[in-house]
């Protein structure tokens, strides 16, 4: 759902941070992570920069929420792949372009670099946590479940290298451009099997 200017209504703290999350995303999205500015924020929603800064502090603290913002919304989404395609309803590729898709069209791929880019490292931390409690959450052994870490690892570093570089890889070698898709779901696939085995 787009966000455009609204009246002055007064909202919620929550209504008011929440919206400003959807229009930050929508800027990485649409213009990349230097967009995601507090000024570019309020007046995309027609709020003042104060009432922004309010909320997030800074830009870096906006930054850092919208981190985790699309860490809770990406998490949630594939959490609810993984465990369909464990009922038998739903596919490793599912599982795998939800990932890329989160890295690429949704933007964290884009936003993870900036950040590292920009010296503001601790804003990842919200997407490696968020990450982490979701393999931790859905792991059969819970946090010794070391299979499981390994292939997220791999997942979520092949994801963020394709959204990074993957077109221009591609294409200087002549491949499909979703050859990284297909062989992380291949991966993906194995894993599923050694699991079935070990279960």
């Amino acid at each position: 759902m787009s966000i455009t200017k609204n009246s002055k209504r007064r909202l919620s703290p929550e209504e008011s941070r929440t919206m400003a999350l959807i229009a930050a995303r929508e800027l990485l999205i649409e213009t990349g992570p230097q967009s995601v500015t507090l000024k570019a924020v309020a007046a995309r929603i027609g709020r003042t920069h104060a009432n922004l800064l309010h909320h997030f502090g800074s830009a870096s603290g906006l930054q850092k929420a919208l981190a985790e913002y699309l860490a809770e919304s990406v998490c949630e989404t594939i959490g609810a792949a993984v465990l369909k395609s464990r009922s038998g309803e739903g596919t490793a590729r599912e599982i795998v372009d939800l990932t890329f898709d989160a890295f690429d069209k949704e933007g964290a791929g884009a936003l993870a670099s900036w950040m590292l880019l920009s010296g503001n490292e601790d804003a990842l931390n919200p997407i490696v946590e968020a990450i982490h409690q979701l393999v931790d959450d859905l792991a059969e052994e819970g946090h010794d479940d070391l299979a499981m870490h390994q292939d997220t690892l791999a997942l979520v570093l092949m994801a963020l290298g394709d959204a990074l570089l993957g077109s221009q890889m591609a294409t200087a070698l002549d491949l499909p451009r979703v050859t990284a898709r297909d062989l992380a779901e291949r991966q993906l696939l194995e894993s599923m099997a050694r699991w079935q085995e070990e279960a």
